[in-house]
């Protein structure tokens, strides 16, 4: 059955802004929670895991970004950078977007 979250992952409404992902169990520092974005030739798609997460200056995840060599695409996942609390939002700095 197709999740648009990973399972330990929520929406909830965020201080930073509107809606952010929050973590609905512990998450261990290194973890890979999912892909966030895909780039396919000039286009930048964002899954809702990308779609909703929200920037901080100090993040608690980054996109780790996987190549391809046989396709035309570029693959994000977001990993956690350190140990995240339940109930803690995910961050991530932004890269492909400004911030105004």
């Amino acid at each position: 059955m197709y999740r648009p979250l990973p399972e330990n992952l929520r929406l909830g409404f965020s201080d930073i802004h509107d809606i952010g992902v929050f973590a609905k169990e512990k998450i261990e520092k290194g973890q890979n929670l999912g892909m966030s974005h895909l780039k396919v030739g000039s286009e930048l798609i964002r899954t809702p895991l990308g779609g909703f997460i929200n920037h901080s200056d100090r993040p608690n995840c980054t996109k780790a970004k996987l190549r391809y060599t046989n396709f035309d695409y570029v693959k994000w996942n977001l990993v956690a950078l350190k140990d995240i609390k339940k109930d803690e939002e995910l961050t991530v700095e932004y890269t492909f977007y400004k911030i105004y």
